[in-house]
C-alpha cells in the first residue's frame, strides 16, 4: 500500500465523524454560537500545532496575502453558516449526500470561470450525480420531506459556495503560490473575527432567537476538522500521491457520516438512501478518476 493511502483514509474517516459531531452540536441549538465556538476551538488547536511544528516566524504577513486571506475567510464563513443552518434542519442521511455533490459544482465553476470544457466521462459523472439527487427527491416524498425547504436550499447554497472556495484555493495556492500553512493560519484567525461579528449581529438584531446549549461536540467539531485537513495536506505532500484517487477517497467520508449519523439519530429509509448515495458516489468517482 502506498504511503499516502493510510493518512487519506484516516482523513476521510475523521471527516465522517466530524459531520456527525457537527449534527450533534447544532441539533435543536443556536447555530451562530455553535459555529463561532467550534471555529475558535479548531483555530486554537491549529495555532498551537503551527507554533510547535512550524514556528510563527515562518508565517508570511504581506498585505496582498492578508487581503486574499480575508476574502477567503468571508467565503468560508458564508459557506459554513449555510451548511450549519441547513444541517440543523435536515437528517444527516440527507445532508451528507448533498454535501458530497461538491465535485459537480467545482466542475461547473471551472467551466464558467476558467472556460474548461468537460469531456465524455465527466459528463457521465455529472449525470450520475444528478440522477442520484433525483432519487433522493423521490425518497424525500416518501419521508414527507420538502425539497424546497430552507434546510435543503441552505445546504446546497453552502456546498456551491464551498466549491467556489475550492476554486479560489486553486488560484491562491497555484497562481499566487501562497504557502498552505500561511493561508490556513491567516484565514483561520480572520474567520474567528468574521464569525464573531456575525455572532454579535445575531444577538443585536435577534436577542430572543432561542437558547444556546453548550455541548462537548462543539469543541470536538472544530478540532476534528483541523485533524482531517492536516492528514489531507500530509498525504498530498508525499511523493507519488495520486490526486484523483486521493480526492475520491476523501469525499467518501460521506459513507461514514451516513452510516454513523443515520444510526445514532435513528433516521428513516436508510436502505433506499444508501442506494441513492451509491449512485452519487459513482458519479464522484468518475469525476475524480478522470479529472
Amino acid at each position: 500500500m502506498a504511503a499516502w493511502v493510510l493518512p487519506i483514509i484516516c482523513s476521510a474517516l475523521t471527516l465522517g465523524v466530524y459531520d456527525v459531531c457537527k449534527k450533534h452540536a447544532v441539533r435543536e441549538n443556536q447555530v451562530m454560537p455553535v459555529l463561532f465556538l467550534a471555529t475558535c476551538s479548531g483555530t486554537l488547536f491549529f495555532m498551537l500545532l503551527t507554533g510547535v511544528r512550524q514556528g510563527f516566524s515562518e508565517i508570511l504577513w504581506t498585505g496582498d496575502i492578508l487581503l486574499l486571506s480575508a476574502v477567503k475567510s468571508l467565503i468560508v464563513a458564508a459557506s459554513w453558516a449555510c451548511v450549519y443552518y441547513g444541517l440543523r434542519e435536515l437528517p444527516v442521511s440527507i445532508a451528507a449526500p448533498l454535501r458530497s455533490t461538491s465535485p459537480l459544482w467545482c466542475i461547473i465553476g471551472a467551466v464558467i470561470i476558467f472556460g474548461e470544457i468537460p469531456h465524455g466521462l465527466q459528463y457521465l459523472g455529472m449525470i450520475l450525480i444528478f440522477f442520484g439527487g433525483l432519487l433522493f427527491t423521490l425518497i424525500g416524498t416518501r419521508e414527507h420531506f420538502s425539497w424546497h425547504s430552507a434546510g435543503v436550499l441552505l445546504t446546497v447554497a453552502g456546498t456551491v459556495i464551498g466549491a467556489g472556495s475550492a476554486i479560489f484555493d486553486k488560484y491562491l495556492l497555484g497562481a499566487r503560490h501562497i504557502p498552505p500553512v500561511t493561508l490556513q493560519f491567516h484565514f483561520s484567525w480572520m474567520l474567528v473575527i468574521v464569525l464573531g461579528l456575525g455572532l454579535g449581529a445575531r444577538y443585536l438584531f435577534f436577542p430572543a432567537a432561542g437558547k444556546f446549549r453548550w455541548r462537548w461536540s462543539i469543541a470536538v467539531t472544530g478540532i476534528l476538522l483541523i485533524i482531517a485537513d492536516a492528514l489531507y495536506f500530509y498525504a498530498l505532500s508525499l511523493p507519488e500521491t495520486r490526486i484523483s484517487i486521493l480526492s475520491f477517497i476523501r469525499r467518501s467520508s460521506v459513507v461514514t457520516a451516513f452510516a454513523l449519523g443515520g444510526g445514532l439519530f435513528h433516521e428513516k429509509l436508510l436502505l433506499p438512501k444508501a442506494a441513492a448515495l451509491a449512485v452519487i458516489l459513482a458519479g464522484v468517482a468518475v469525476l475524480s478518476l478522470c479529472g
